[in-house]
């Protein structure tokens, strides 16, 4: 793994620091906490889809599920980090485990919100999930291809990973509650949705940005 990594200040987090002493201790490696990472993922995507299947109170539950294994997801992604290089576990393989896993926790997520909100009665929701999907993997893309051409990792925009997890932990958050006015799915569909919007506008500064580096680049090398 390399050290040109996301800023994100839970590395400084006594907790977090704990966590990933006592897994070093227990000879953890990056790549299996990274592998981790999915299985939250897919169990936040689950709970997701169910949710839109059941009664107010197992909703309630379920979306606490869903939005718990986000945060669990999330931890993960700091932690492998945290133990590839300060804890010096890192492996050859290491920068192939540290992206392509967070690809999949991301569409697994996204479009299980997507589809849990359709099945709570907002039907443009799927669809919509996986245009959020595809952006949020768009963002990805337009950071390692700046990376392949030299220049820094951007993790700018109005819609990073934290941001967009945040968005849908906070849409599950309302969306318990929903049932209480009748909604049908409006408030997880419209966090989806939000998603997608704020991985469109983070895909377009990304790359203009890495346009104007590209254009000061080659003006330097004139």
């Amino acid at each position: 793994m390399t050290i040109d990594r996301r800023p994100l200040r839970s590395r400084n987090a006594r907790l977090v620091q704990h966590l990933a002493a006592a897994l070093d201790g227990l000879g953890a490696t990056p790549n299996v906490v990274s592998a981790t990472s999915v299985l939250f993922a897919l169990l936040s995507a689950s709970a997701f889809c169910l949710a839109g299947l059941v009664d107010p109170l197992s909703r309630a539950l379920l979306l606490a599920v869903a939005a718990g294994s986000v945060g669990l997801r999330l931890l993960c992604n700091v932690v492998d980090g945290m133990l590839a290089v300060e804890h010096a576990r890192g492996s050859p393989t290491g920068p192939i485990w540290n992206e392509l896993p967070d690809r999949v926790s991301d569409t697994l997520i996204i479009v299980g919100a997507g589809y849990g909100a359709g099945l709570m009665g907002a039907a443009w929701a799927a669809p919509t999930g996986w245009l959020g999907a595809v952006l949020a993997l768009l963002t990805a893309y337009v950071r390692e291809l700046g990376r392949s051409l030299g220049q820094p990792a951007d993790y700018s925009g109005l819609g990073p990973k934290p941001m967009r997890m945040a968005i849908l932990v906070a849409g599950a958050g309302v969306a318990a509650a929903e049932p209480l006015w009748a909604g049908r799915g409006e408030a997880l569909g419209g966090s989806v949705a939000l998603v997608a919007l704020v991985s469109a506008v983070t895909v377009f500064t990304r790359t203009r940005r890495l346009a104007q580096r590209l254009r000061r680049q080659a003006r330097r090398g004139s």
